[in-house]
């Protein structure tokens, strides 16, 4: 018997009879078609970035969210802000909402799954954060929740998302779009966005500490 949720998730076999290489080849154009498409509107990306950038710079932190894949994306972005993607700096306060297993189970056994985001928003954020909210239906209630809780805390909010219009793109200061259907496929382009963001985040902060060094 199939799940009860199982019509939600209707995407197909990559391979359909194909062999690994077919497959491959055929993601890799499907990947640069919507890529493309994305960097039609890469000011989206610039802003997102920008908007880390400002709020790292002035003290401030990010806070990250998503589910599933999206979960994994939000610690991928706080690995790579947290650590290092290219180059040698400072540690920057980026923190994955998704990894604290005991705050989200007590969370979502207590007050219900819809609010294991929120919740940690109305703990960590203040005005002047930033929170990244990852969904690639852009309609995930807790997703959503914690976005609105943000709005209210005078945090900026980015989402990654599949298609518009998403009810996470409405509630967000800006929203980079995947135009695309299919889950795994909006995921693997997420997954571009976060390393680009990553090293605009990253060499943006670094020249300006540059800088700031060169002028004292």
């Amino acid at each position: 018997m199939a799940p009860p949720n199982a019509a939600l998730h209707c995407d197909t076999s990559l391979l359909q009879g194909r062999d690994a290489a077919e497959a491959l080849v055929e993601r890799a154009e499907a990947l640069s078609e919507v890529l493309s498409l994305v960097a039609a509107n890469s000011h989206h990306v610039e802003r997102a970035a920008a908007i880390i950038v400002e709020a790292l710079a002035s003290g401030h932190q990010v806070l990250v969210c998503g589910n599933g894949g999206s979960a994994a994306e939000a610690q991928h972005l706080a690995g790579e802000l947290v650590g290092r993607f290219r180059r040698e700096r400072e540690a920057w306060p980026v923190l994955a909402l998704t990894a604290d297993m005991a705050v989200l189970t007590a969370v979502a056994n207590d007050y219900g799954y819809d609010t294991v985001f929120e919740r940690q928003v109305a703990a960590f954020g203040r005005s002047g954060d930033v929170l990244v909210g990852i969904s690639t239906s852009g309609e995930s209630t807790n997703v959503v929740n914690a976005a609105c809780l943000a709005r209210d805390r005078g945090m900026s909010i980015i989402a990654l998302t599949g298609r518009e219009p998403t009810r996470l793109g409405r509630v967000s200061d800006v929203a980079v779009a995947v135009p695309a259907t299919e889950t795994a496929l909006i995921q693997e382009v997420h997954s571009v966005l976060v390393h680009l963001i990553s090293d605009i985040v990253e060499g943006s902060l670094v020249d300006r500490q540059l800088r700031k060094d060169l002028n004292c």
